[in-house]
């Protein structure tokens, strides 16, 4: 919007600012913003600029990330090209990021986006490392209350991983949550919250306390004195408790529909993505499938063998339906139990078979019939 307006009034012709929506739409999808209204429009033609006819610089990490020759989706960006870009900023400083987006010569972007590539493996590392010791403060202090929010902080904690680790925090323990980290005599974080509460507000309650403060409904950056942190997280904390609704802090799927694996079709893939690019505000339509069994070849895979990759067929068809769980291998000992068990899951395109599709699975339980059973044998 930026620049539409400086284009109008120096003159600048329309089209050229066709060539910038690739950047728009990487925009859009990595600072997570709802994706409807004018958001959506300039997401969908942003995508179109990125798969058709992408800047030198995202080309680069675009090669990089391995997504070469496949239509780039909003997920893509938000899981692969967004990190990569932000992680100069975090390791170290965010301008080579913005060198190699500027860069005009392919085979200068290409070893930019190499060189950003080790940045974000060494995020990945710390991110990891940084997560776990949040997780262990966690348990300790559920140990003495139970509070319908999470404030952490630790000196030692890199500034530009903290906003994932929260994020992480609130994908397991499903409530909104702040991470800070010490900057001399001041504490920086990141907040980020559940569906449905607005974690910028309860920020906001906080303000008397606050140097500096911003952010949306999800998400928010925060710097205060070092001094004021316990007071701070018992303020918060109370703003929560206070406004939070008991299911916010549930683990819940909206699915749409109940649909049989014969229902899963290549015309229904088709008309699904007509509705993207999906994201906040206009999430992937949530199937959910009852009784399905094992085809016999589902097995656990990752560097950490924290996947699922299953063959699935259900009660009512012979097709063995593809899918992926990640995160999921908690899940493994039923699905390789022989007993049914019911999933829900988005449809996807398949990218290591041409013109396949499968399954993006959320969540795996044991039928309800099995469920029982399942108890006694443990």
């Amino acid at each position: 919007k930026f620049m539409q307006a400086f284009a109008k009034n120096n003159g600048i012709p329309f089209s050229r600012l066709i060539p910038l929506l690739d950047f728009c739409a990487v925009s859009i999808a990595a600072d997570i913003v709802p994706v409807v209204d004018e958001n959506r429009i300039l997401a969908f033609h942003g995508l179109k600029q990125l798969n058709q006819n992408p800047s030198i610089g995202l080309k680069a990490i675009i090669d990089i990330c391995g997504l070469s020759g496949r239509e780039i989706s909003m997920s893509d960006i938000v899981f692969k090209i967004g990190p990569r870009i932000n992680a100069t900023g975090r390791m170290e400083n965010g301008k080579e990021s913005v060198d190699l987006l500027v860069e005009k010569d392919y085979s200068t972007a290409l070893k930019e986006a190499k060189h950003i590539n080790e940045y974000n493996e060494q995020r990945k590392d710390i991110d990891k490392q940084m997560t776990e010791e949040a997780n262990q403060i966690v348990a300790k202090l559920e140990s003495q209350q139970h509070q319908s929010s999470i404030v952490l902080y630790d000196e030692n904690w890199k500034k530009g991983v903290i906003g994932i680790v929260a994020s992480r925090l609130t994908e397991i323990y499903f409530r909104p949550t702040v991470v800070l980290t010490r900057d001399g005599d001041l504490a920086t974080g990141s907040a980020r919250s559940v569906t449905g509460f607005d974690v910028y507000s309860a920020i906001k309650s906080c303000r008397d306390l606050l140097l500096n403060f911003g952010g949306h409904t999800y998400a928010a950056g925060l710097t205060l004195r070092w001094a004021d942190l316990k007071e701070f997280r018992k303020r918060f904390q109370q703003y929560v408790e206070e406004h939070i609704h008991p299911e916010q802090i549930e683990a819940n799927l909206n699915i749409d529909t109940v649909i049989d694996f014969k229902d899963i079709t290549k015309k229904l893939h088709n008309d699904l993505k007509r509705f993207s690019p999906f994201g906040p505000g206009n999430q992937k339509p949530l199937f959910c499938t009852v009784g399905v069994y094992d085809y016999g070849t589902s097995k656990v895979v990752g560097r950490e063998q924290e996947h699922i990759k299953l063959e699935l067929v259900d009660s009512k068809s012979s097709s063995v339906v593809n899918g992926i769980a990640f995160g999921q291998s908690a899940s493994a000992r039923y699905i390789k139990s022989k007993r049914s068990f019911d999933i829900v899951y988005t449809i996807e395109d398949n990218v290591f078979k041409h013109n396949a599709i499968q399954l993006q699975i959320e969540d795996i339980r044991p039928a309800e019939e099995e469920e029982e059973e399942l108890k006694d044998d443990e």
